[in-house]
């Protein structure tokens, strides 16, 4: 499959699947030289150092706005274009190097790069968390991990792997120090600073993944980056974020939804053999919850409650604020987590998905008719999550909320059930207006309803209905797209091996496109394909040629292009600024993608 043309990064001749774009569409893969004499990154630093002394240090730069700034320092010093990358590397490393100073060393991460290594000498291994390094002294990493860990820092040898965001997301760090080369820094750090988390980064002197080579005194330079106090706070989603994913660890999850028939979830894990049989459907569901995700809508529903209420919890102490939130509230949005994970287990079902959070499918351990119910259960337990806040919300706010949810709920089902139908059907036809239709229905409502809901917990709803309806909407399209996109990567985190779309027959847009655009012989080839009795390697193989000769990837791209500016335009009208900066990251963070240029803005 790595070699397949339809994978995702060799479908696209210009790479804008696989490499995101400038606001204006072009490929940054052209952006991305790194200026080649020291004295000229001297003055491009310098420069960036100056730059950011004069910006408004209090709300984080969105990327839009660091490119804004680089290719205006650009133009100022005369150099090309195609030095855009390293100098937004550069900016954003400036702004944020008050607040990484203002973080204890003991409370930053420094990642470093196994590219750094000499391939044929070093005898360290690489697990998944990443490089072990011998200290054997043959190449610099030595050298600059143990200098860094000797300040309190903690050190790792890695690409930008999601371990990195666990770290920071456990609360173990607050602040990241990075080096990579271009490509991986664009991939893992543009998110982190997105949310607000201070991060400072030496870019690598070429892109590539065996011996290459940095300015190791500017390495050291960022790491001796003294410990003071900020001038200026920035704010931050890292506190929300953080919340978001500690309920559902397993101790604050019992404490919000206390288990009635299992002791501890921690002892239902791996024994349900030896539980009541009448306690194995609640130990399922906790241990599911617990097993991994996101945590996007809850985030979404905690930080517009928050945006509408002051939007304390951004600040510097946002964890005392979080601290003293109601737990009606943490339940609300625990509540949408709860419908979202049984969609995901129903859906594993109906496409027989074989993983799910880099381990079995439920109905893969349990067999369908168990999962079937675990997922239903689930559904049962968010209900009555939302209605046991009575009390502590009031029931106008408990009953709206069930009323945005039970909304939601059925329109999923709806969109899911249109999708099984065709899947079922013998006429395959479908239209790309007719698949985004589907994608509205099953993914948007979901944004919807855990918007809503930080809404009405905040105060009256009215005023922000359809500015949420519009955004959720394009919000939930784009994701879908970029789903489907994903889908052509192997050793995704839910599913583990790529193409699995096309092998299980889903009506994708992808497909919707390539029906419109393949002459009538390829339609025809795709269509034998999907009806086949069975469907191998080759026949995945060979869908991804005829998708790429249809140009889908390139087509899809565009989709998540528009729809990620349809939603952010929807948010021109709100009057609270704190809600339309959180829906501009909420779209550049749910997308991962490079928000909108400033001309487009």
């Amino acid at each position: 499959m790595a070699n397949a043309p339809a994978n995702r990064r060799a479908a696209s001749a210009t790479g804008v699947v696989a490499v995101p774009a400038t606001g204006d569409g072009r490929d940054t893969a052209l952006l991305k030289e790194v200026p080649p004499a020291k004295p000229l990154r001297e003055r491009i630093r310098r420069a960036a150092i100056e730059l950011s002394a004069g910006l408004d240090h209090s709300q984080p730069l969105a990327r839009y706005e660091i490119e804004a700034h680089a290719r205006s320092l650009l133009d100022e010093l005369g150099q090309p274009e195609t030095y855009l990358g390293w100098t937004m590397v550069a900016v954003a490393s400036a702004f944020w190097e008050d607040q990484v100073a203002a973080v204890p060393c003991e409370r930053r991460l420094l990642l470093l790069p196994r590219c750094l290594r000499d391939d044929e000498s070093c005898p360290a291994e690489c697990d998944e968390i990443g490089l072990q390094c011998q200290d054997c002294g043959a190449c610099c990493l030595t050298d600059l991990r143990s200098e860094a860990q000797a300040k309190g820092y903690r050190v790792l040898i890695a690409e930008g792997t999601p371990t990195v965001l666990q770290i920071i997301l456990g609360g173990h760090v607050d602040a990241l120090l990075g080096v990579a080369c271009l490509d991986v820094l664009e991939r893992s750090v543009d998110k982190i600073l997105l949310a607000g988390v201070p991060c400072m980064a030496v870019p690598l002197l070429s892109n590539g993944c065996r011996n290459t080579s940095a300015d190791t005194d500017w390495i050291r330079r960022m790491v001796d980056t003294p410990h003071r106090p900020a001038r200026t706070q920035t704010r931050t989603y890292l506190h929300l974020m953080r919340c978001a994913a500690r309920m559902f660890e397993p101790e604050e999850l019992a404490r919000l939804i206390p288990p009635a028939r299992i002791a501890t979830l921690d002892g239902a894990r791996g024994g349900i053999d030896r539980l009541d049989p009448v306690a194995c459907t609640e130990a399922i569901a906790y241990d599911f919850l617990t097993s991994g995700g996101k945590h996007s809508r809850p985030f979404i529903t905690l930080a517009v409650h928050d945006a509408l209420t002051g939007a304390r919890a951004t600040l510097a102490d946002g964890e005392r604020h979080l601290a003293a939130l109601p737990d009606g509230v943490k339940r609300i949005a625990l509540a949408i987590e709860t419908f979202h994970k049984a969609s995901l287990v129903h859906d594993d079902i109906e496409d027989d998905d074989p993983f799910r959070y880099d381990r079995p499918a439920l109905h893969r351990q349990y067999g369908a008719a168990t999962a079937i119910n675990v997922g239903d259960y689930l559904i049962g337990l968010g209900y009555r999550m939302v209605a046991g806040q009575r009390r502590e919300l009031g029931p106008g706010v408990t009953g709206d909320v069930l009323a945005e949810f039970a909304g939601a709920h059925t329109k999923l089902c709806e969109g899911q059930g249109a999708e099984l139908i065709w899947r079922d059907a013998r006429e395959k036809h479908l239209t790309p207006l007719e698949a985004l239709k589907i994608y509205a229905l099953k993914t948007a409502p979901a944004f919807e309803a855990a918007l809503m809901a930080g809404i009405r917990l905040a105060g009256p709803a009215k005023p922000y209905r359809e500015a949420a309806a519009q955004f959720s909407r394009h919000l939930g399209v784009a994701y879908q797209i970029v789903n489907d996109l994903d889908d052509w990567e192997d050793g995704q985190p839910s599913k583990r091996a790529g193409g699995g779309d096309v092998l299980t027959g889903r009506p994708t847009v992808l497909w919707a496109l390539a029906h419109q655009s393949l002459p009538e012989a390829r339609r025809r080839e795709l269509d034998a394909l999907v009806a086949a009795p069975t469907r191998d390697a080759a026949a995945l193989q060979r869908a991804g040629e005829l998708y790429a000769q249809a140009g889908v990837f390139d087509q899809a791209a565009s989709l998540i292009a528009k729809h990620h500016q349809r939603a952010v335009a929807a948010t021109g009208g709100l009057q609270s600024e704190p809600l339309r900066r959180l829906l501009h990251f909420i779209a550049d963070a749910v997308l991962d993608r490079r928000p909108l240029s400033v001309s487009d803005e």
